[in-house]
């Protein structure tokens, strides 16, 4: 069972009709920890500030079943949008410490005024995957919807997975292990999105 975690924030309803669009039967939104406990896979979206998720997770008394199943069990984790940047260390958005499971931090877009990029990053783009994985099509144009100010920046640079360029090229997916990230939406990506969510569930 993939368990979409439930924290309070997040496409929750999108993520869990993509999967079923895909013929993906065993999901399920969750923030019950016995239920996350028997999950065999884990799904993190979010929606927001840094600290805003950080603190309803803390609040919601998850991180330590989370923690269990990510880092003991080694369970297939996938963070999406701000559900990736928690995978990190810390962030310019906020104060709190993240899940640190990923070594990486995040920082806010700061284009150079010569370029005329407009943050936040928003709408459709192509991605360049950096190495074979299970998660990511290696082949032919991946392209994804994104919105975000912020990007995560990977301080072991073997974590970074695949890369877009917004006036520079920055990480757009991370993978430590059996822990994934992407900063773009699956969810809102079409066909391209369903690839991903279908790769994740294969895992």
């Amino acid at each position: 069972m993939i368990a979409i975690i439930d924290y309070g924030l997040g496409n929750l309803a999108s993520v869990l009709n993509m999967f079923k669009k895909i013929g993906v039967k065993e999901v399920q939104i969750t923030g019950d920890s016995d239920k996350i406990a028997k999950a065999d896979k884990i799904l993190l979206p979010g929606v927001g500030a840094f600290d805003g998720g950080m603190g309803n997770l803390e609040k919601s008394g998850l991180i330590p079943v989370l923690n269990e199943k990510a880092l003991k069990d080694k369970v297939p984790v996938l963070g999406i949008c701000l559900g990736m940047q928690l995978l990190g260390r810390r962030s310019e958005e906020g104060k709190m410490n993240g899940l640190g499971w990923i070594d990486a931090e995040t920082i806010k877009f700061n284009p150079a005024p010569e370029l005329k990029l407009k943050v936040p990053h928003m709408g459709w783009d192509y991605i360049k995957v950096q190495r074979e994985n299970p998660l990511l099509e290696s082949e032919g144009k991946n392209r994804f919807y994104f919105v975000h100010s912020y990007y995560v920046k990977c301080l072991d640079e073997k974590q970074s997975l695949a890369t877009c360029n917004f006036g520079e090229d920055f990480t757009c997916a991370v993978n430590k292990d059996n822990i994934f990230g992407t900063q773009f939406h699956p969810e809102k990506s079409l066909k391209f999105g369903m690839k991903v969510l279908g790769n994740f569930a294969r895992i």
